[in-house]
């Protein structure tokens, strides 16, 4: 799978889009129609992304979804009817196996990046494993979470960068991390969640989405192998993470100018 993304793009990125929660199947394949139309023009390999459950929130009262296993099939129905890969996040050891069915590749999420039963477990599945950096942790410190997934013999695994906690209330990415962990494994940059604002005080985490565009080509520029970023018609009505949402009519410029930005850096 890794080498298929890596293979496809022809020195071009790599994208994971997609909803923050999946939260209807007619949603989630207008979703993925609309951006796998910009990719295909630009050559730009794409995995959907739709979480099938939010387990971290903030209020017991916070969306969390619409059914595992209905989410789950939905995943699957984006896969079978676009013909592209799909990436869900798992939060226990236990949802592994379940969720290996129904897609291409495991996330494990940031705040349990250390976790050593689920990334073994993902990583027994045969599924590519795409790890969060721990906003709690170096970049050199992600070089040990990788090998866990080698060491359980799967070399399909990706790390991605999605900020370092600064403060109480907000993120920040040093872009030096990125060329440090490509020693140990192809980068993901996460734009949208980089520029969330957690631990509100009403309970909703804010965001800086005016931002995406710069920090998406900040990291291209550093040499990210692919790119992350969750989008929604309308990011305002989303039930999950719209504060640091792209706009969905928005995608095609964004990935038309970071595709020419990467481009223009390979023939230096």
């Amino acid at each position: 799978m890794l080498k298929e993304l890596t293979s496809a793009s022809n020195g071009n990125f790599f994208l994971l889009a997609g909803p923050c929660v999946i939260e209807g199947e007619e949603m989630a394949l207008n979703i993925a129609e609309t951006v796998l139309k910009s990719t295909t023009r630009l050559g730009i390999p794409y995995v959907f992304k739709g979480s099938y459950r939010k387990a971290n929130r903030s209020r017991i009262d916070s969306y969390t979804g619409i059914g595992d296993e209905r989410a789950l099939k939905i995943l699957r129905k984006v896969r079978e009817t676009f013909g592209i890969p799909v990436v869900t996040d798992i939060h226990a050891a236990q949802e592994a196996a379940m969720a290996a069915e129904y897609v291409d590749v495991l996330q494990i999420p940031a705040f349990l990046c250390r976790q050593t039963e689920l990334l073994v477990a993902a990583a027994r599945t045969g599924k590519m494993v795409n790890i969060k950096k721990g906003q709690f942790l170096s970049p050199e410190a992600m070089r040990f979470a990788v090998q866990k997934v080698r060491d359980a013999g799967n070399d399909e695994v990706t790390i991605t960068e999605r900020g370092t906690t600064f403060g109480y209330q907000d993120l920040v990415v040093d872009f030096r991390g990125i060329p440090t962990m490509r020693q140990y494994a192809p980068v993901i940059m996460d734009v949208t969640h980089s520029l969330q604002q957690p631990n509100q005080t009403a309970g909703v985490t804010g965001g800086l989405p005016h931002l995406i565009e710069p920090m998406a080509k900040a990291a291209i520029a550093v040499g990210a192998d692919g790119i992350f970023l969750e989008t929604h018609h309308d990011p305002s009505v989303a039930k999950s993470d719209g504060a640091n949402m792209l706009r969905l009519d928005l995608v095609d410029g964004l990935l038309t100018r970071l595709a020419h930005l990467r481009a223009a850096i390979n023939q230096e």
